[in-house]
């Protein structure tokens, strides 16, 4: 008897166990099968940490926004209301601590700072992962693009569903970073 109670809550946690990644990448499937596709101008970053792994940090031009509430603080959790703008890069139109009932998609970004009526923030997706063999060619790529004066030669593809983001890929004139770095 006892024994047949240890198996049922092995079971448990082994469904437990599958569950919880299994939902994660559902997801984040989601969103990239239904969620707006956003493209993100980058900017350049100062050198990376080479303790932090295997990924390509990035920064956005967008970071901040003009609001007249002056109540933000460092590390309040907001929602970035966001639109295309004519050349198709994302634009920001809002900026709120509360869900409004527009019909924007946003994102979840965390406040950096606030000065007079600027709210600055960090978006949620400025680590590129990549394979190891190539994230520091991709690095050195991307920051010699970003330093170019062709400011839109450079983007972030992401693509956004309620409040959800998912960053799928960092283009470098017209192509992605994986293949540039192979060219």
């Amino acid at each position: 008897m006892k024994t047949i109670h240890i198996f049922i809550g092995f079971l448990v946690v082994a469904l437990v166990q599958i569950f919880v990644p299994a939902q994660m990448i559902w997801e984040q499937e989601g969103v990239l099968e239904s969620g707006t596709v956003y493209k993100f101008k980058t900017r350049p970053v100062d050198p990376t940490d080479p303790f932090r792994g295997k990924y390509i940090t990035l920064q956005y031009e967008i970071s901040s926004f003009t609001v007249a509430d002056t109540s933000y603080v460092h590390g309040d959790e907001i929602k970035v209301y966001l639109e295309n703008d004519d050349h198709g890069f994302a634009k920001v139109v809002k900026v709120s601590k509360e869900l409004l009932d527009i019909k924007n998609d946003y994102v979840i970004a965390k406040v950096t700072g606030n000065y007079k009526e600027v709210v600055y923030f960090k978006l949620p997706f400025d680590r590129f992962y990549m394979e190891e063999t190539k994230a520091y060619d991709a690095e050195q790529a991307y920051r010699k693009m970003n330093s170019d004066t062709l400011r839109d030669n450079v983007h972030a593809l992401v693509y956004v569903k309620d409040g959800q983001s998912v960053l799928k890929d960092v283009i470098i004139e017209g192509i992605p970073i994986q293949e540039y770095v192979e060219k």
